[in-house]
């Protein structure tokens, strides 16, 4: 899911945070956050819906199904 990696990357970068922090907040590991945004690994349904919330946008958004 490239695309969700890059709009992750966009989104995060947009408000000035750093991957620890998003981590932290969302209460998973800094490394799955990177592979996340390397496009090394899928988020969990349950993960996309807390950083749809988290960055207040929608999955459908995050997963590149809207602009």
């Amino acid at each position: 899911m490239k695309i969700f990696s890059e709009r992750l990357m966009e989104l995060r970068k947009e408000r000035g945070l750093s991957q620890a922090t998003v981590a932290r907040d969302l209460n998973v590991s800094l490394g799955i956050v990177c592979y996340w945004e390397t496009n090394k690994s899928d988020p969990t349904a349950h993960n996309i819906v807390k950083l749809a919330h988290y960055f207040n946008v929608s999955a459908d958004y995050l997963l590149g199904l809207s602009d």
